[in-house]
């Protein structure tokens, strides 16, 4: 297990799948924690109890990642929490899924604000109080869908194919003061969001994954905990694919 005491952490969407094993995985690495949500009050209040049952401060805060307002009020209630800002997984995000055909402007504008968008406001924030630090680490959750697209999710695809270009301009723009920036690029995870899938697509995916089988999100947040790491300071402008071999680049 890789040694994180004495981190302060921001996970946006942190309340319910990924961004909760994330939340969770930190504080069992001994970081403090301060996730985002949108609307789910009581999810985001049990993640934070989990938290506190073991031993680390946790903070939940209402916040529309859409907003750039918002992140900067984020930021600064972690910093007003925790002192600093060591780490920041930009994870929230939403999907409006429908054929290019059929797909609105606000459909298209709704997901490219909230993943994209939420994502740089964030990123913006958190780098002013890292680079004072001189140091801090960025973890994007992108997707396989922003690696090789998918139907039906032009504007997902698009949102996370963005998240893989600003994770690598900042990677470069940040690198001389000590912070790294990184993403780890999921593939189809056993979440709320892919429970609902027809019983048909779950065995297609399956089918098309080497490994034959959904990934479980305590795996995704593995990869966050190493990209976290100390152990993991040389590496800078990565997509770590965590798919079961779905998409190999």
């Amino acid at each position: 297990m890789f040694e994180l005491t004495g981190y302060s952490a921001i996970v946006t969407g942190g309340a319910r799948g990924i961004g909760r094993a994330i939340a969770l995985a930190l504080a069992d690495a001994g970081a403090d924690v301060l996730i985002t949500y949108k609307g789910n009050t009581a999810a985001a209040n049990a993640v934070i109890a989990e938290i506190a049952a073991k031993g680390r401060k946790g903070i939940a805060l209402q916040a529309d990642a859409a907003d750039p307002d918002a992140a900067v009020t984020v930021v600064a209630k972690a910093m007003e929490a925790f002192g600093k800002v060591d780490l920041l997984v930009n994870n929230a995000g939403i999907t409006r899924d429908t054929l290019i055909l059929r797909m609105t402007p606000e459909q298209w504008r709704e997901v490219i604000d909230t993943n994209l968008s939420g994502a740089f406001y964030m990123t913006k924030a958190a780098v002013k109080e890292m680079l004072r630090a001189k140091s801090g680490r960025i973890i994007n959750i992108t997707s396989v869908s922003g690696q090789a697209g998918n139907a039906g999710q032009a504007n997902y695809s698009s949102a996370k194919a963005g998240m893989i270009g600003l994770t690598k301009a900042t990677a470069r723009e940040v690198a001389s003061r000590g912070i790294t920036v990184n993403a780890v690029a999921p593939g189809f995870i056993t979440t709320e969001l892919t429970a609902d899938l027809p019983d048909a697509i779950k065995d297609g995916v399956k089918a098309q994954t080497p490994l034959g089988r959904f990934g479980e999100p305590h795996e995704i947040a593995a990869a966050v905990i190493y990209l976290a790491s100390r152990e993991a300071s040389y590496v800078t402008g990565q997509v770590l694919g965590v798919d079961g071999g779905l998409v190999m680049m």
